[in-house]
């Protein structure tokens, strides 16, 4: 079960009137269509990098690192998206040790728990769907 597990941020109100402090809850993945990036992307990573992508989601705060903007990885990378890089990435398998502990899901390990044989098309997806997302 604990392979089927997605990140997401439940607010809690500390009291009425009072700020909202964040908590990072584990739910359970949700099943989406593995053809439909912006419905991937809406139910997996806006929770963290916000709808637009740009870092912003709701779970943002209550992380030790902030999400990326991933509306800028083009132009981190000279105008030009690592298309392999960020598949590699999104799946599991590269880290960024100097960045310490990922917090990102290994999203992988969870596609592979919904739909056998669909994981690398929902990673495929939503690496096109990032790089639609690029602005400079």
């Amino acid at each position: 079960m604990a392979r089927r597990m997605l990140v997401a941020v439940v607010a809690l109100a500390i009291s009425a009137g009072a700020a909202q402090a964040q908590t990072i809850k584990k739910v359970p993945i949700k099943r989406t269509s593995p053809a439909d990036a912006k419905q991937m992307f809406d139910s997996y990573c806006a929770v963290c990098h916000g709808k637009d992508g740009k870092g912003t989601g709701p779970a943002a705060k209550a992380l030790t690192k902030a999400p990326a903007d991933l509306t800028k990885i083009s132009a981190r990378n000279g105008g030009v998206f690592p298309d392999v890089r960020v598949k590699r990435f999104i799946e599991g398998l590269d880290e960024l040790p100097a960045h310490g502990t990922r917090d990102m899901p290994m999203w992988g390990e969870l596609f592979r728990s919904l739909d056998r044989g669909t994981d690398q098309l929902r990673i495929m997806g939503l690496s096109e769907y990032l790089k639609s997302l690029q602005q400079q």
